[in-house]
């Protein structure tokens, strides 16, 4: 087993996607700078990659500005990509991957046109809508129904350890553009940072999650 601590989610675990969320790495000195962290947390995370069978598979991450940007990508896209939070695509050689530290990590899947999605959804992006923009990109560009797509929330900030709910935006954001099969693990990060990187609680000097996702 890695020795980095991961999770899947048992929706997604039924559809034919490979996917994970990292956990805090135990003994792992990450009270430094985001771009050390992920450096420190890089083979930890590969590790995680490999392990779930994504480890040959283009790894693409996005810039994360907290915007409402939304990219197709496929293996040909370098990353990260800049100035997006949520990544799409249906090449079955990429795995999409998005860090996470308190804010919402979103999978999206449909199994029937085998596209998926990753999405960075905090509170500024919750705000301007990316799981909604996400969603609607799936349906333009892989003619996706939204029926068919699931929609999985994982570990976030969430109240009484924040003073707003976005994940109860999210999960309404889902249902609101059409999802039917929309799932959340209920985890709240700052209240459990021996398991999970907490921004706030640790007031910003952390690791980051990894939330991952390819097409099996």
């Amino acid at each position: 087993m890695p020795a980095c601590p991961f999770e899947t989610f048992p929706a997604l675990s039924s559809l034919p996607v490979l996917h994970a969320f990292t956990g805090r790495v135990p003994g792992l000195d990450v009270k430094i700078d985001r771009a050390a962290a992920l450096d420190r947390l890089a083979d930890h995370h590969g590790e995680i990659r490999a392990y779930v069978g994504a480890g040959s598979r283009k790894f693409i991450t996005a810039e994360q500005v907290h915007g409402a940007e939304v990219r197709t990508v496929n293996g040909s896209d370098s990353a990260p990509l800049a100035g997006t939070d949520a990544l799409i695509t249906d090449d079955p050689a990429v795995c999409l991957g998005i860090y996470v530290a308190d804010c919402g990590p979103v999978w999206l899947v449909d199994p029937v046109r085998r596209a998926i999605g990753c999405i960075h959804s905090g509170r500024k992006g919750t705000q301007l809508g990316i799981v909604t923009a996400a969603i609607e990109a799936m349906v333009k560009s892989f003619g996706s129904a939204r029926a068919d797509i699931t929609a999985q929330l994982g570990p976030c900030i969430r109240p009484p350890n924040y003073e707003v709910d976005f994940a109860a935006d999210i999960l309404r954001q889902c249902h609101e553009a059409g999802l039917v099969s929309v799932h959340d693990c209920a985890r709240c990060t700052a209240a459990e940072t021996g398991r999970y990187y907490s921004y706030r609680r640790e007031k910003g000097q952390t690791g980051r999650m990894l939330a991952l996702l390819a097409l099996a």
